[in-house]
C-alpha cells in the first residue's frame, strides 16, 4: 500500500468533537492525520502526500489548530536522544474525555429518571423532574437516590417527598453512601427512623401530622 492510499480511522467522539469546534475540513483531515501517525513531526511533504492538500492549506490549518488550542507543540527527545518538537493532541482528547463525562452524566440522569417511572408506573411531572434534579446537584449520587427510592417502595409509599425525608435524613446523619446506609440500619436495628414516623403519624386525608 503506497502512502498515497493510507487510511485514516476515526473514532465517533473524535469526530464528533471535531464539529463541535467547528473546524473547517482541512483543519479537520490534518487533526485525523495527526491522530493517525506514529511520526507526530510536522512533516509538511510528507502530509502533502498523505492527504493530497496544498502546503499553502496545510500552514493555514497547522497554524488555526495552534490557536485554537485544539493541538499544541512539545519539544521531546527522539530516539536518537536528540531534541525535536512534536505535535500533542493532548488538549484535544482532554476536552473528548470531558465531553464523553458530560454525555455520561446525561445518561445518568436519563436513566435514573426512567427508574423512577418504572417504580412509580407513570411518566415523571414536570415538578417530579425538577425535585429529582434538585437532589443531583445537591450532590446525592444516584446509587444513593435509587437506595431511597427503594426504601419507599419497601415501605409501601411511592411519593417524592417521602424519599425527599428518606434523603435528608441520610445528610443528617452523614449517610453519603449505600453502604454507609446498609451499615447504619444494621446497628440500629430496633430504631425507627423519623422519615417513618412522621409516615406513620401523617393525615393522608387532609395532607397534615
Amino acid at each position: 500500500m503506497t502512502v498515497k492510499n493510507k487510511h485514516l480511522v476515526l473514532e465517533s467522539n473524535f469526530i464528533r468533537e471535531g464539529v463541535k469546534n467547528k473546524l473547517s475540513l482541512p483543519e479537520f483531515l490534518l487533526l485525523s492525520y495527526f491522530d493517525n501517525s506514529f511520526d507526530l513531526t510536522f512533516n509538511v511533504d510528507l502530509i502533502k502526500k498523505v492527504l493530497q492538500m496544498s502546503e499553502e492549506e496545510i500552514l493555514e490549518a497547522y497554524s488555526s489548530l495552534l490557536t485554537k488550542k485544539i493541538i499544541k507543540v512539545e519539544t521531546v527527545k527522539n530516539g536518537d536522544g536528540k531534541m525535536c518538537d512534536q505535535i500533542s493532541l493532548e488538549p484535544f482528547y482532554q476536552n473528548m474525555i470531558l465531553e464523553d463525562k458530560s454525555q455520561e452524566k446525561k445518561q445518568e440522569k436519563a436513566d435514573i429518571f426512567s427508574v423512577f417511572e418504572a417504580e412509580f408506573g407513570r411518566t415523571l411531572s414536570s415538578m417530579d423532574f425538577e425535585i429529582i434534579n434538585a437532589w443531583i446537584e445537591k450532590g446525592f449520587s444516584e446509587e444513593l437516590i435509587k437506595a431511597a427510592l427503594k426504601e419507599a417502595t419497601y415501605n409501601g409509599v411511592k411519593n417524592l417527598k417521602y424519599i425527599d425525608k428518606i434523603l435528608y435524613e441520610w445528610h443528617r446523619k452523614g449517610l453519603k453512601t449505600t453502604e454507609d446506609v446498609s451499615n447504619h440500619m444494621r446497628g440500629n436495628d430496633n430504631e425507627i427512623p423519623d422519615y417513618e414516623t412522621k409516615v406513620l403519624n401523617f393525615d393522608w386525608l387532609n395532607g397534615s401530622n
